[in-house]
């Protein structure tokens, strides 16, 4: 199981020059990967806060081999062209190392109320469903002709291509074991259950499966929410993935990434 760490884009982490010296010194001590949040405001109050984009590329530059990304973009709140541009300018910037994340974006707080963004769940899903395609079509370089129900791209090809052959991996969120949520998930690279229980990972995997997904596949499943990752052993985690606290300096942070994935430092 890899060891990554979860990185907040606003409080302590909304200085991208801290956030890149943080993920320089992740990656000397070890860990697998840094993963950013992506919002534009928090229903928790009024913070300094950082393009997830941007933060990510000072990363990229900072480091050369931990897999990095948005963990997770509200594709519904994007378009999704402007996704993929900036996808592949950080997946090459970053020599291939790029994972994005993607789902519908919390319905809490004034992230889609207050700017006039589609407030129903379920329209942000089909809105979710078409951007994940489009992002596959226009990542082969072919030209792109997309008419759908939110969505049109009238013959543009899109250069450069990914760095890797299979494309960009892509892992889908998900607040349930089952359901429709899973299933999109388990056409996509991986998932990123958030708000469950490592004893609830057998019954995810085994929805993934439901949904037509082979135990032979390389499938990754993404968790958070323990101090450590020993809860998660033997549950079928590919990564597990240390919060760090946005309301606390970021020296506290840096005690635990010197520490390394173990908790012992390098």
């Amino acid at each position: 199981m890899k060891r990554g760490l979860y990185v907040p884009n606003f409080g302590a982490f909304a200085d991208a020059g801290a956030v890149a010296r943080l993920a320089a010194d992740a990656e000397a001590a070890g860990w697998d990967g840094l993963f950013v949040w992506d919002h534009v405001v928090r229903h928790e109050g009024d913070f300094p806060l950082a393009e997830p984009w941007v933060l990510l590329s000072a990363v990229a530059v900072a480091t050369s081999t931990m897999a990095i990304g948005p963990l997770v973009t509200p594709l519904p709140r994007r378009r999704p062209w402007n996704v993929a541009r900036a996808a592949l300018t950080l997946d090459h910037l970053s020599g291939g190392r790029l994972v994005l994340g993607v789902g519908l974006g919390s319905s809490r707080g004034p992230e889609f109320s207050r700017f006039g963004e589609e407030t129903d769940p379920r329209r942000r899903g089909d809105m979710l469903d078409e951007g994940v395609a489009v992002l596959r079509r226009i990542w082969t370089g072919e030209v792109v002709d997309h008419h759908g129900a939110h969505y049109e791209i009238d013959g543009i090809r899109f250069l450069p291509k990914p760095v890797r052959p299979e494309g960009i991996p892509m892992w889908a969120a998900t607040e349930a074991t089952s359901g429709r949520p899973v299933r999109r998930a388990a056409v996509l690279d991986g998932v990123f259950p958030i708000g469950i229980a490592p004893g609830d990972v057998g019954a995810l995997l085994a929805s993934v499966r439901d949904a037509g997904r082979s135990p032979r596949q390389p499938f990754d499943v993404v968790v958070t929410g323990t101090p450590t990752p020993e809860p998660w052993e033997g549950t079928g985690a590919t990564w597990w993935l240390r919060l760090l606290p946005y309301d606390q300096p970021i020296g506290v942070s840096r005690s635990v990434v010197d520490a390394g994935p173990d908790g012992r430092p390098s």
